[in-house]
């Protein structure tokens, strides 16, 4: 099994060999073409010459003689090619031994193909009449001078060194971009097997500057944080749910066992106070089989289009004897020409406004204030509690829907399950209704339920 390093260094150095390769194939092409082209265009220039030339010998002498093209017979010889003068009935005038050519040493030439020997038969004109033919052989289609095998050589060479230079290029930024793409990768494989070990702790702190890459490390962060949470929430959920139970237990075995030895009198009051705590534990176990019901997707919603301004009215009025005997002023706020209708079950939503009014009555301290405001916009019903009670840390503030979990001032001094809230949320997610919370310490809270509008 391959690294993703190793594997993207050489996925990166394989296509860069593929790309140079076609790259060197087509330059190669393209420069042999050009550069054949080219001499085939001197070749074609230096026949024209020749043929030029022996028109100038003919209108000077107006015929032909064994002598007529001796002096380019020397060029012709040195320059690796050979001629042969004919007259208009293609009778030889004279001519150049095609065998002196072709095993000619002259190191100023050489040629193209293997011992290829080519003719070409030119025609001569003069006053536009033809005059005669002239025969240029030469060993091979092109020829090439050293200047021109140099030439070449050393195009060939750049080439080549191109390549390899480019390749080196290459290895290096592969190495480079596959250390980019492999660190982060490598960090984040690390953390997840860290995490799935239990290791909730371990986070990553090489930044990426690719895009995607760093939001997976972001991801993965945040995932070990939700995952460190949840830790230390099940942990307190276990030592909260120990403490809820465990109470009205050792309330009720100490009582009892003062009773049986004697030591506290056996009366009505006493238990009629140990029946609350028998009461109280129910609730306990009441509010956590509702809560079980409801995640379970056990609870039967009966879904109708109820009247969030009715229901809200009622329970209202329920609450308003208790606010006033804690000496605490509630306001309902609401347009009485608008029914504010939901889709809905009117029992858990009766119930969801119940905690919430109960919460907030809970934790306001007398004198204090509660302001209800129910408004609707095109979409949405918008229900407002806004109190100004003693508030929720900011610490607390992520966790306040999770099971029994309760901010450390409120556990201790007011009493409560940890339940509530957590029955809520869950109510409004079976309803798609969304809730929001804004609080401040010692400033008070406010809960904000978003409702779909049913017009």
């Amino acid at each position: 099994m391959q690294s993703i390093r190793k594997r993207l260094s050489i996925i990166l150095v394989c296509t860069s060999v593929l790309a140079l390769f076609l790259a060197t194939l087509f330059v190669n092409i393209a420069i042999s073409k050009t550069f054949n082209k080219y001499l085939v265009e001197i070749q074609t220039k230096r026949d024209t010459g020749i043929v030029k030339y022996l028109e100038t010998v003919y209108e000077k002498n107006a015929k032909w003689s064994k002598t007529s093209g001796i002096e380019i017979a020397h060029e012709a010889y040195m320059n690796n090619y050979c001629l042969t003068l004919k007259d208009i009935n293609k009778k030889v005038v004279w001519g150049m031994n095609a065998n002196d050519i072709i095993n000619n040493t002259n190191t100023t030439m050489t040629h193209k193909s293997n011992g290829v020997y080519t003719l070409r038969t030119l025609q001569i004109k003069y006053k536009d009449k033809i005059i005669g033919y002239v025969d240029i052989g030469q060993n091979g289609p092109v020829l090439l001078t050293s200047d021109d095998i140099t030439f070449k050589t050393s195009i060939n060479k750049g080439i080549i060194l191109s390549i390899i230079l480019s390749l080196l290029i290459t290895i290096l930024i592969s190495l480079l971009i596959s250390k980019q793409f492999s660190n982060p990768l490598r960090q984040v494989s690390k953390i997840s097997v860290d995490l799935s070990n239990g290791n909730y702790r371990a986070r990553s702190n090489d930044k990426s500057s690719i895009l995607e890459l760093e939001n997976l490390r972001n991801s993965i962060n945040t995932l070990g944080e939700n995952l460190q949470n949840q830790d230390a929430i099940r942990k307190r959920l276990i030592s909260d749910i120990s403490h809820e139970v465990r109470t009205p237990l050792n309330i009720l075995q100490n009582n009892f066992e003062a009773m049986i030895d004697g030591i506290f009198p056996v009366d009505n009051e006493r238990l009629t106070y140990l029946n609350d705590e028998v009461i109280r534990f129910g609730k306990l176990i009441d509010n956590l089989n509702t809560l079980k019901q409801i995640e379970g997707e056990e609870a039967a919603l009966n879904m109708e289009i109820i009247s969030l301004k009715d229901i809200l009215t009622l329970v209202e009025k329920e609450f308003e004897l208790i606010s006033e005997n804690k000496n605490i002023k509630m306001t309902l706020k609401c347009n009485i020409n608008n029914q504010c209708n939901i889709l809905g079950d009117t029992d858990k939503i009766k119930q969801v406004i119940i905690n919430l009014f109960s919460n907030a009555i809970k934790f306001t301290p007398s004198k204090g204030e509660i302001n209800i405001t129910l408004k609707t916009t095109d979409k949405k019903v918008i229900l407002k509690i806004q109190d100004t009670g003693i508030g929720i840390k900011k610490g607390d503030l992520p966790y306040i829907f999770e099971r029994l979990y309760r901010g450390d001032k409120s556990r201790h001094e007011i009493e409560g399950s940890g339940i509530g809230l957590t029955i809520v949320r869950n109510i409004l997610t079976l309803h798609n209704a969304d809730i929001e919370v804004k609080s401040a310490e010692g400033k008070g809270s406010v809960f904000i339920l978003y409702f779909n509008r049913v017009l």
